[in-house]
């Protein structure tokens, strides 16, 4: 059992970036095993082994905390999107799917803190890190939309921000529904063989670029 003094020796080994990681990192460990009533200051100092003078140090607060690690989030996110639009290739469609299953696939690995990223009422979105995190991968998605479908302005861009804001409503939502449990029934009904990621390639299908480069949706009435 480590002693303050332990604690303390330990923490001032840290250089100051590694001793931010680790705080982070023992912070979003705590939050996928309790969720986010497991976090505070004084049990993430003890899960990272350091003085409980240390998060409040470099985060100031819980919020601060919960935010820094909410950028976190959004940081992987971004990279997760720019990893998928490279594997796909220029094929819209295959963009679009690509998208949409990173997104999915990041909810699906990290639920709660997937949860997190999105609980307002709880982080700092004056911090930078957060601010700077979101705007990264808002711009993921808005660039794979365009890409898929390129506009000058206008009109068409208007049409681009609307796809960009389809498709995270739809993988959005589907992520919630997921991580949550409520989709069971809906899952149970599908033929056998077919699970989550059928019903997400099939969601994903249904709001298609078509060959003109606007959104074809299954879903509309003919």
């Amino acid at each position: 059992m480590s002693t303050a003094a332990d604690r303390g020796s330990r923490s001032s080994s840290y250089h100051h970036g590694a001793l931010r990681e680790s705080l982070l990192a023992a912070a979003e460990k705590l939050l996928e095993e309790g969720g986010i009533p497991a976090l505070t200051l004084r049990a993430v100092a003890r899960a990272a082994g350091v003085s409980h003078a240390a998060p409040a140090h470099h985060f100031g607060d819980l919020t601060g905390l919960l935010s820094e690690l909410a950028a976190v989030g959004f940081i992987r996110l971004a990279a997760a999107f720019e990893a998928a639009m490279e594997a796909a290739g220029d094929e819209p469609n295959a963009r679009l799917t690509a998208m949409g299953e990173a997104y999915v696939g990041f909810a699906r690995a990290c639920p709660s803190l997937f949860s997190l990223m999105f609980r307002s009422e709880r982080l700092d979105q004056s911090r930078p890190a957060l601010r700077d995190a979101t705007a990264a991968a808002g711009q993921a998605l808005r660039a794979a939309i365009a890409q898929a479908q390129p506009s000058e302005g206008g009109a068409e861009a208007v049409q681009t921000i609307a796809r960009a804001t389809a498709l995270w409503s739809l993988v959005h939502g589907f992520s919630v529904l997921l991580i949550d449990n409520r989709l069971g029934g809906l899952l149970g009904a599908l033929p056998p063989g077919n699970d989550a990621d059928t019903l997400l390639g099939a969601m994903l299908d249904a709001i298609s670029i078509d060959d003109r480069g606007g959104m074809n949706s299954a879903l509309r009435a003919e």
